[in-house]
């Protein structure tokens, strides 16, 4: 989908998957990463996304800047640009994970995360 074919009030968002497929779809800044997880599964792409295919939406997750969204985050609450697309990948997870707790911690002192004393988690 070329630029000047995406709606100036709408998001096309390019969802890649961990095979490395993709597929384009277009969305409201008032969608939520629930909402799309909805969508995407009821429009699932069998042609190109046959082996895939999950047992139900819930299961989906974006995840967007390395970070996984909750389902209640809207794409306008990221501040994605409108009348662009942006890239996101879609994996299928049963839960998120918790977030690291060193990793807050560091965050909140304003230091930066690095591997020592504390375990590290590669997802």
């Amino acid at each position: 989908m070329s630029a000047k074919n995406i709606p100036g009030d709408k998001i096309n968002l390019r969802l890649i998957l961990v095979s490395g497929k993709t597929k384009e779809f277009v969305f409201s800044p008032i969608d939520s990463a629930g909402d799309i997880a909805i969508h995407v599964y009821d429009n699932w792409p069998e042609a190109d996304w046959t082996s895939e295919c999950v047992s139900r939406a819930e299961i989906l997750r974006l995840i967007y800047q390395g970070r996984f969204l909750h389902s209640s985050v809207t794409l306008g609450a990221l501040g994605l640009p409108l009348g662009r697309t942006t890239v996101m990948h879609l994996v299928p997870r049963e839960h998120l994970p918790e977030p690291n707790s060193h990793d807050q911690r560091q965050k909140s002192k304003g230091g930066s995360s690095s591997c020592c004393s504390a375990s590290c988690c590669i997802l």
